[in-house]
This record gives C-alpha cells, sequence and structure tokens, in this order.
C-alpha cells in the first residue's frame, strides 16, 4: 500500500535511487564549483521537503540505512575542505562555528528539523593550497593552522564521516603508481594524525580521474622514510564526479568502488535531478518501508 507523507504517496521501492549530493566552496554567488549560501539553504530545505534524509557513507556500504516509511536517503558530501565549508570564529576567547559556514548552516537545519541528523562526508585534503588544507591555514579567511585537527575531530564528534582527496587535489592520471599510492596513503594518514583509528572508507577522484592502474584507488601502500614504516590505504567506497543518482546497496548491480553524484554548483539544478527521481524509470528514488530487516521490492 502507499504511504501516506506530506508530499503525497510514495510505493516503498528500496531497490530505488539514491542522490549522493556534492558541494564545493559555499560563497557569496554562484559559479564553478561554487554554490551561494541562500541556495545551499534552499537546497537543504528542497530536500527536507521532498522527503529526504540524511545517511552516512558506512550505512550506505553496510546497508544499515534506518530510513523512515516513506522517507528516502541522501547521502551529503562535501569536497576539498575549504574554510566556506567549516569556518571557525573567535568569540569571548572559545571557538565557535561561523554560522554563515556550510556546516554552520547545516547543524542549524538540523536543529531546527529533528527528523534530521548530523550525517554526511567530508572528502578532506591536508597539504592543499589556498586555504584547503583541512578547512584553513596560515590566516586565510581568518583561519588558523591550529585549528585545522579541532575541525576534523569536531566533525566526527558530530556524527559526520571523512573521506580521502588526496593530498592536494591530485590529478591521479598523470602520476605513476607510487605518487598515487603515496597520495593516498598519505591522505589517510592525515586524517589519522586528527583521529587517531580513523577507518576511511571512501575516496572522492579529484576531478573524476581515476589513476592509470585503477585497483590503487581502492587499496595501495607507500613506504614511510622518515618513519621506518609501511602505510597501507583501503578504500571500501570510490566516488565519483558526477553521473546522476547511485543505485541502491540492495541492488544487485551496485558498484561502491564507482559511485555516481549529483554535482551541485552554478548552472546545475537539484530539482531537475529530484523531478526525475520522483518518476517511474531507471532513476525512480529509493522509499523506504520502515523496516530495516526488510528490502521492499517496487
Amino acid at each position: 500500500m502507499p504511504l501516506t507523507t506530506p508530499t503525497g504517496p510514495r510505493v516503498p521501492n528500496e531497490l530505488g535511487r539514491i542522490p549522493i549530493v556534492e558541494w564545493h566552496q559555499v560563497v557569496t554567488v554562484d559559479g564553478t564549483y561554487k554554490v551561494s549560501r541562500e541556495r545551499f539553504r534552499a537546497e537543504l530545505r528542497e530536500l527536507h521537503a521532498r522527503g529526504y534524509v540524511p545517511v552516512n557513507l558506512s550505512e550506505l556500504l553496510d546497508k544499515t540505512m534506518d530510513v523512515p516509511a516513506g522517507k528516502s536517503p541522501v547521502l551529503l558530501t562535501f569536497d576539498d575542505a575549504s574554510p566556506s565549508q567549516f569556518r571557525y570564529l573567535e568569540r569571548n576567547g572559545r571557538l565557535v562555528v561561523d554560522p554563515t559556514s556550510a556546516v554552520g548552516m547545516l547543524l542549524d537545519f538540523v536543529a531546527a528539523h529533528p527528523d534530521w541528523k548530523a550525517k554526511g562526508l567530508f572528502c578532506l585534503m591536508p597539504a592543499a593550497e589556498a586555504g584547503h588544507a583541512f578547512f584553513g591555514d596560515k590566516g586565510i579567511d581568518g583561519q588558523q593552522t591550529a585549528w585545522r585537527f579541532k575541525k576534523v575531530q569536531f566533525l566526527v564528534q558530530q556524527g559526520f564521516e571523512l573521506c580521502n582527496h588526496t593530498l592536494w587535489h591530485a590529478k591521479l592520471s598523470k602520476y605513476s603508481d607510487a605518487v598515487v599510492q603515496e597520495q593516498l596513503a598519505r591522505g589517510a594518514m592525515a586524517i589519522d594524525s586528527a583521529v587517531p583509528g580513523y577507518r576511511v572508507r571512501g575516496l572522492a577522484l579529484p576531478y573524476g580521474l581515476w589513476p592509470k592502474n585503477r585497483a590503487l584507488a581502492i587499496q595501495g601502500s607507500w613506504y614511510d622514510a622518515k618513519d621506518k614504516r609501511t602505510v597501507r590505504y583501503q578504500h571500501d567506497a570510490v566516488l565519483e564526479v558526477s553521473g546522476g543518482p547511485a543505485r541502491s546497496p540492495f541492488d544487485p548491480a551496485f558498484n561502491p568502488t564507482s559511485l555516481p553524484r549529483v554535482p551541485l554548483q552554478g548552472g546545475t539544478s537539484l530539482s531537475i535531478t529530484l523531478d526525475q527521481m520522483d518518476k517511474p524509470g531507471a532513476w525512480a528514488r529509493y522509499v523506504s518501508d520502515g523496516n530495516p530487516k526488510t528490502v521492499a521490492k517496487p
């Protein structure tokens, strides 16, 4: 039977598609790899109004999404770790999250909508330039280098997850196997330095470019000559730059090592994708039956 929701009846379909939406910079106006703050807030409102609730990458991979009946999962992803995503302000001797940064706006939205939880995936670079090293350093956009680890730790404490995005947004397709493995191993190692023991399960490919040896995007190793040890990495998921909504993890064709995403920036429209997902067809949306122990088929 159809489940009545505020936006109309939806028939459970847990083989349907799941949008993995992708933001980069959240700034004043839309542009290449940029959305305005007003638009970011509007996209959160639209996802909520249309019956989507955030899930984490681990829940998608482990098939443990606990989504209310009639609702649909969405995975929120953020690439490049810019200060616009997470900015600290100093107020009376303490650090507070800038409410105009993406993290600040998202946490405010979650606080105002109890059916949403603080879930999402932040794809990090620890050694990028222009303030993209763990959300800002060297005074760029008012952010101090000493705050970087605090930000990464804060995200995990809130319930968000972390993702590898190489050391400095390297175009993996142009490098040797050795450089690729150093980029990915050191990226994961930096996250471990901030959050010891953290399991990095995902890699977001910079520019969507695969290394020549595609297997190295999933696993590999690098020898750390300084500490005389071998650092290994293994990604359970590889996120593409685009490609539309992803298949359900219950779909036999689900491939976690090539997860398509819905990029949001100047010139793109979230509504177009969500409208198509509301129609019958190959992109029909995942709709939960409310029972995590069953898989509702259309």
